[in-house]
């Protein structure tokens, strides 16, 4: 894949932390993104955004995004729908591994009905709703691309350890709605990128209690994989649609 420029008007999705805010400091940095809108939840931190604000000014646009509400996401189509120029680039980068009471399971037994639905509103549900309020503000000409962060452990061809149910499974969710969302898109928006992107194991908060088994030089900074993310999307187009791509732009197994 070559390299090309970025498009103007970028949005990433869970933008205040880890990748996400990695994602949006390198597009803030790049000379031909005019403008990026950075999502986050309602109560979110965001020491690290208004940092960015004070030093990159209008570029940067700070949104809240609650999908797990339908009015919710109808405000963030109409935030969009009013926007100067459409999205060339979004990246859903929010996703959970664990939090209070959460954790990923080495057994079925371990498997909780309320854990398994949170990290399927997260991982699976959250990205599809924040596709459809995007689709909902985009021209249907318009060329642009839509990105969710996947892992590699959400390819069942590629599943030779086990465990971590409601993590795979939830992952293996998301690639399946990419794929049907691409399917789709080829007639509403036949110009439109949707994919998946593996970005390797990183030295965020999500990965942290978990990386004692990581191999020697496999632990990626959120800088490494911002740029290896971005690298990736610089390149695809409506013809590497539906596709699950690894942070160094080979396919990935469903």
């Amino acid at each position: 894949m070559a390299a090309a420029t970025l498009p103007e008007t970028c949005l990433v999705v869970g933008a205040n932390r880890g990748i996400g805010l990695a994602l949006t400091t390198a597009l803030l940095e790049d000379g031909d993104v005019k403008r990026v809108i950075a999502t986050h939840r309602p109560g979110g931190d965001l020491v690290h955004l208004d940092e960015l604000a004070t030093h990159y000014g209008v570029k940067l646009i700070p949104q809240v995004l609650n999908f797990e509400q339908n009015d919710g996401l109808e405000n963030f189509t109409k935030f969009l729908s009013n926007l100067e120029k459409p999205v060339d680039l979004a990246i859903h980068a929010a996703g959970i591994l664990h939090e209070d009471g959460i954790e990923p399971e080495k057994s079925f037994s371990q498997c909780k009905t309320e854990n398994l639905r949170r990290i399927f509103e997260v991982n699976s549900i959250g990205p599809l709703m924040v596709a459809q309020a995007l689709l909902k503000a985009q021209p249907r000409k318009h060329p642009f691309t839509f990105a969710a962060l996947s892992a590699m452990v959400g390819s069942i061809g590629d599943n030779r350890l086990g465990g971590w149910y409601g993590y795979r499974a939830s992952k293996s969710a998301l690639n399946q709605f990419i794929k049907t969302l691409s399917i789709e898109c080829r007639n509403r928006y036949p110009y439109a990128s949707i994919v998946a992107i593996h970005p390797g194991t990183t030295d965020t908060d999500l990965s942290r209690p978990f990386q004692r088994g990581v191999k020697p030089g496999k632990l990626y900074t959120p800088d490494q994989t911002a740029a290896r993310i971005l690298s990736v999307v610089r390149s695809v187009d409506q013809n590497q649609s539906g596709q699950f791509f690894n942070w160094d732009a080979s396919q990935i197994p469903w």
